[in-house]
């Protein structure tokens, strides 16, 4: 476990952090929910940056503006992804 403790360290900020409800519910969308915005290996690809993105900004306490923004240059099936977790929802039209 000790050359993983820093990667615990910093998934335990993250899902502590701003953003940990968001992140939880990211964390729980299904295979069959991401393949519902765009089947194939490609959203899983881009589900696990998006993702990644957020335990960032909530470990980091990222403005939900910048958030908003770095998961727009994720590009549209991130935005798509994104907009099934009801926080975003509304900020990613």
């Amino acid at each position: 476990m000790g050359r993983f403790s820093e990667l615990f360290t910093e998934a335990d900020a993250a899902f502590d952090g701003k953003y940990k409800k968001e992140l939880g519910k990211l964390s729980g969308l299904s295979k069959d929910e991401i393949d519902a915005v765009t089947p194939g290996a490609e959203d899983l690809r881009v589900y696990s940056t998006l993702i990644k993105v957020v335990e960032k900004a909530s470990r980091e306490n990222t403005s939900k503006a910048q958030l908003i923004e770095d998961i727009k240059e994720l590009g549209g099936i991130a935005v798509k992804i994104a907009r099934k977790i009801p926080e975003f929802r509304f900020f990613l039209k």
